[in-house]
Parts: C-alpha cells; structure tokens; sequence
C-alpha cells in the first residue's frame, strides 16, 4: 500500500549530507565563501552542507574529484576561475573538461586581489616598485597563491618589463603570512587573506587589480590609474556539480545559493571578508563560465606563460 508514494519520497532532495569540495586550503576566498554558504545550506535545506578542502595541483585535484563523482547532488564543487577558466592554459594536462564535464549551479560572487608587500621593503607605491624593480633585475620575488597571482603578476611584469622572480605555493594564506613575515617581498593577494594583514599594518597595499578601485579599499589606486593601462582583472567563483546533475537538484541549490547571496547581512558579511556578492542562475552562469574560459585562456598567452 501507498507504493506509489515511495519514488517522490527517493527524490526529496537533500536526504543526507551534502559534501562542498574546495580546491584550496582553509582560510582562502574560496573556503571562506564555501563555509559561509554552507551554514545558509545547513538552515535552509536541513541536511549539513560539509566543506572539504582538497588543496593542490593547481586545484585541479579538486575538480577532477568532483567531476568523476555521481551526479546525485551530493559531492558538489565550490571553485573560481582557476580550475574551470586558467588551468587548460596554465597546465598542460588538465583531467577534465571544465564544460562537458561539470553542470554549473550559480555563481556566488567575485573575489577582487591587489598587489601587497612587506612594509619595511624600500617602495611604498606601485610606481616604487616598478622602479626598484628595473635597477634591481632578477632580485625581487612575488608570491601567489592561485592562478589570479600567476596571470595578474606575469601580465604585469610584461607590461612594465620588469624581471620578477614568481614563488608559487598552494594557495594565499600561507603565502600572505610569509610576506608579512618579510619572507617574501610581495605578492597577489585576494582581498580575503590579505584585508586582516592589511588593516594590522602587517602588509602594505600597494594597488588593486580591478580598473575601478574598490568600495572596500577607497584610497588603494589601481593598476590602471598607475603603471598599467587597462588592466582589469578580477576573479570569480561558483557552485558546481558533476555533468548530468538532476534538474530538480540544480534549482533546489540555485534558489538557496540565491536566497544567500541577496540576503543583506549575507552580503555585508561577505563584504567583511572581502567578497563581491554577486548571483547568476545557472543557464547565465553556464554561458558566463564558457566565456571566461576563453578570456582567461588568451589572458594566459598574451601574457607569456607556458603551459607546465
């Protein structure tokens, strides 16, 4: 009896906890938005929302994680544009396809970088830099955690000509430590790591990526407006499962993911962390992540970067 009510019950869709798999380490843009989303996914949709960070290989690690897992709307992916725009240009062997083999949910929101430095270093503006730089070829070092750092800091050396050693590691955190530790010089940094540094005087801000400068950072100039014209760059992040994912669990999540991201003390808090809230559902989020494939693909040559 009531047989017939057992394949709806099946589909109520979450049924037991959600896993959010994150191609960063914990304390990174990506983790901060993904652990601030996962809490609203918690309250909203009664089953915990569990975030797992599977940093290394570029973030490549991650998505090709989630990629080969079932497409039940358990095992999602919470990533930017450095696995799913950058890394088939950064890296030879990539083991997916970031269209064919990922059903795109929503995009969250965006993460804006700057350039930062240790603040007993000898420049103390962009333009200091770049002038240090050039009588001192080779000597100075910038570190990034992602592929934003790599494009954004490769980009400009072959604007200005100037000769940087690049120091890649893992992902921002640890690196923001190590500049303002005087490790490192300088550095890409996303505004999430770098805003508590910033604010503590521990790391000197010297110009945002964006060609606009930043609500958050009024009196930071930009690349732009200094030593390099037209730059603009900024990085993006969404919600995504494996290829095939049902449609009735895409609008479940894309409605959620929406809820959060319009919610004001969502967004303040976002804003807190140095996060942009910004929503596209998942057809316009599909069609945006195929674009910026392209954009940041021929960012990556014009900028000179081989493929590793």
């Amino acid at each position: 009896m009531f047989g017939w009510l057992q394949p709806a019950v099946a589909q109520t869709y979450p049924s037991r906890p959600v896993t959010i798999v994150v191609p960063f380490g914990a304390g990174s843009a990506t983790d901060s938005a993904a652990r601030m989303l996962a809490a609203h996914l918690d309250s909203a949709l009664g089953q915990r929302f569990v975030v797992e960070n599977k940093a290394g290989a570029g973030g490549t690690l991650a998505a090709n994680f989630v990629a080969r897992a079932e497409p039940d709307g358990y095992t999602l992916l919470l990533t930017t544009n450095t696995t799913h725009s950058a890394a088939h240009g950064l890296f030879k062997n990539v083991p997916y396809d970031p269209l064919k083999d990922f059903t795109a949910v929503a995009r969250v929101g965006s993460f804006p970088s700057m350039v930062v430095a240790n603040p007993n270093e000898p420049f103390k503006t962009i333009q200091d830099l770049v002038a240090y730089a050039k009588a001192n070829p080779g000597k100075l070092e910038y570190a990034h955690g992602n592929s934003t750092g790599q494009v954004a800091g490769e980009t400009l050396k072959r604007r200005t000509g100037i000769e940087v050693v690049r120091v890649p590691y893992r992902s921002n955190p640890p690196a923001v430590l190590d500049v303002a530790t005087g490790r490192v010089a300088t550095m890409i940094a996303d505004f999430t790591t770098a805003l508590p540094q910033v604010r503590d005087g521990k790391i000197r801000p010297l110009a945002v990526l964006t060609k606009t400068r930043s609500s958050i950072l009024p009196d930071v100039v930009t690349l732009h407006e200094t030593v390099a014209p037209e730059f603009d760059l900024i990085a993006w992040a969404g919600l995504f499962g494996p290829a095939n994912l049902p449609g009735d669990v895409v609008q479940t999540l894309a409605k959620e993911v929406k809820a959060f991201v319009e919610k004001p003390e969502n967004r303040a808090k976002l804003e807190a962390n140095g996060i942009e809230a910004f929503y596209l559902p998942p057809a316009e989020f599909k069609a945006y992540v195929a674009d910026e494939l392209v954009k940041w693909t021929t960012a990556i040559k014009e900028a000179g970067i081989e493929p590793q």
